[in-house]
């Protein structure tokens, strides 16, 4: 069977996409790597909501510590109209660098179950990450199982997130502006 770390934003977007995964005859690991979340406690409430999943699948979790939003900030600074391309490498370059550390097979990430992301750019620096450390980049599009992970994720009665995660798409979504 086939090792692969999930890089996972959040519990409600792991449901579905751990049990497609594990029909695919992939043994899953989920892995927390998330610095663009803002506030803290939006940081909080995702992680918990991911490890409550986890009890409740049996599903193994990894769990960067801290709270690295610097790097973040680093990584977008003056350019944030354009942020998605340097957080998607930032959370993906973390996650292949823990695949290959670790010994799994690929990597992949949860970001696909959303019809809200950018999903041939999260192809493109998922293979690109890939190449850097020699490990496969699983990908697939999770976005027909976004309504059914939404129902599952009310039957475990997990927190729900209101928005993509960082300060600007926070902002996007309720001061109704667009970040240029």
């Amino acid at each position: 069977m086939k090792e692969i770390l999930l890089h996972t934003c959040c519990g409600p977007c792991a449901t579905w996409t751990v049990n497609r995964l594990r029909e695919e005859g992939f043994d899953v690991t989920a892995f927390w790597y998330n610095p663009n979340i803002h506030p803290f406690t939006e940081h909080r409430n995702r992680l918990e909501a991911l490890e409550t999943l986890a009890r409740a699948i049996d599903l193994p979790l990894i769990v960067s510590e801290g709270y690295e939003m610097i790097d973040y900030f680093r990584a977008v600074v003056g350019h944030e109209g354009e942020r998605c391309a340097d957080c998607f490498r930032l959370r993906l370059g973390r996650t292949a660098a823990v695949a290959t550390e670790k010994g799994f097979s690929a990597f992949t990430t949860t970001l696909l179950i959303s019809p809200y992301q950018k999903h041939e750019l999260l192809r493109q620096i998922g293979e690109e990450v890939a190449r850097e450390h020699g490990i496969e980049f699983y990908y697939e599009d999770f976005r027909p199982g976004f309504r059914e992970s939404h129902r599952l994720s009310r039957e475990l009665n997990l927190y729900h997130q209101k928005y993509c995660g960082c300060l600007y798409s926070e902002w996007e979504r309720y001061g109704k502006v667009k970040i240029p």
